[in-house]
């Protein structure tokens, strides 16, 4: 009896984490269905791409953006001492389009994240009303950036950022992917962010558009300099400042390769995910746990179990599988990906304690070739809870 009573009340965290994401999703609005700007004309918008070895994908990320219908555009590429052709491929770039300009840093000075100090140079050398920090592997559709700015003005907001669709062909990857993000969405609940009143934000490396204005105000990067969760700190750090943010689908219109394979999204997931839980090694067993109950358990429940235990955990399944089949559906992805969340919790587990070993081995993480000691992260404040 009480083996059902346990799978009745996974049940219905299942359901209602199941309908909270459908119904959120669905009324978030998507990019495509804002109008571009009439003829491209808005105010300067300063794109700044902190690039570090991106020497396969910067062209074609660079080109995109160069080929955008907005016209009062400026790009600033940020060479973030990369040891491969990044430079060399920005400077000649540059060579040809005027309104790209290049940064290269040499040295990191101390307290910071190479990737926070990267963006940080690049919107001190901005001159654009608007923000947007993007990646060296980001593709945007030519409307992309007139949409944003159209939204941006329409409903006068702070911070807009773009939920984007990963564009790797790796079946198991995508699935990885799936779920991670499904539990990024439902932990922030993204759809709650443009809600003046409420403590949910959201941040996405991909696209992150803000004004100047605000951006100044909260102190840039540095009132985060070296939390490697960069993306959504800086949404949370708007939102708790006041200021009018917004999520948008955007899976059509701004796509890049997350990971290139499982390895490796598992190697490049080794320097952040502890983030989440601030690098707190006393958070991991109550988190592995949750996981290994809301999400592995009821697969094999499902097995070893018959009768109404068996039919609960039967339900739960179905009620874990249909978020994901409709986001899959959402994001032009091949329904088995869907399937393969039921795979991911392991990797993901994995992926935890191998990124807590690594860190307690080297006492830090190791990112862009310079190592951050464990000193320097547990100073940061943590992306679960919200304080004003």
């Amino acid at each position: 009896m009480w083996l059902l009573s346990i799978a009745v009340v996974i049940l219905l965290l299942h359901v209602l984490s199941a309908l909270d994401v459908i119904f959120g999703v669905r009324s978030m609005t998507n990019i495509k269905e804002i109008p571009p700007i009439k003829d491209g004309k808005g105010p300067l918008v300063s794109v700044i791409i902190p690039a570090c070895n991106e020497g396969e994908q910067i062209e074609a990320a660079v080109s995109a953006l160069l080929m955008q219908n907005y016209k009062n555009l400026e790009i600033i590429a940020v060479n973030d001492r990369s040891s491969d052709e990044t430079g060399m491929i920005l400077d000649r770039l540059k060579a040809c389009n005027g309104c790209l300009s290049v940064i290269h840093i040499s040295e990191l000075p101390p307290g910071w994240l190479g990737k926070t100090h990267a963006m940080h140079m690049g919107a001190a050398e901005a001159r654009g009303t608007y923000l947007l920090f993007t990646d060296g592997d980001v593709t945007m559709a030519p409307t992309t950036i007139s949409r944003a700015v159209h939204r941006m003005q329409t409903k006068q907001l702070d911070h807009l950022t773009l939920l984007f669709k990963n564009s790797s062909a790796n079946w198991l990857l995508n699935s990885l992917i799936l779920d991670a993000g499904l539990g990024l969405v439902q932990l922030l609940r993204v759809w709650r962010a443009k809600d003046a009143g409420s403590r949910h934000f959201v941040g996405v490396g991909a696209f992150n558009m803000v004004c100047q204005k605000i951006y100044t105000d909260i102190g840039g990067h540095e009132s985060f300099k070296t939390h490697p969760i960069d993306d959504i700190m800086l949404g949370k750090v708007i939102k708790r400042s006041g200021g009018a943010q917004e999520c948008l689908l955007g899976h059509e219109m701004v796509t890049l390769p997350w990971y290139a394979s499982v390895p490796g999204m598992v190697n490049g997931l080794m320097k952040n995910c502890l983030g989440v839980i601030n690098f707190r090694f006393l958070f991991l067993a109550p988190l592995t746990l949750t996981m290994i109950i809301l999400n592995i358990a009821p697969l094999w429940a499902f097995f070893l179990f018959d009768g109404p235990t068996r039919a609960v955990f039967g339900m739960v399944l179905i009620a874990k599988l249909l978020p994901a089949l409709l986001a899959a559906r959402l994001l032009g992805l091949s329904r088995w990906c869907s399937l393969g969340t039921l795979i991911s919790p392991y990797i993901l587990v994995y992926i935890m304690h191998r990124a807590a070993w690594r860190v307690w081995r080297d006492g830090g993480i190791y990112w862009r070739s310079t190592f951050y000691p464990i000193s320097y992260l547990k100073n940061n404040e943590s992306i679960l809870f919200f304080k004003r």
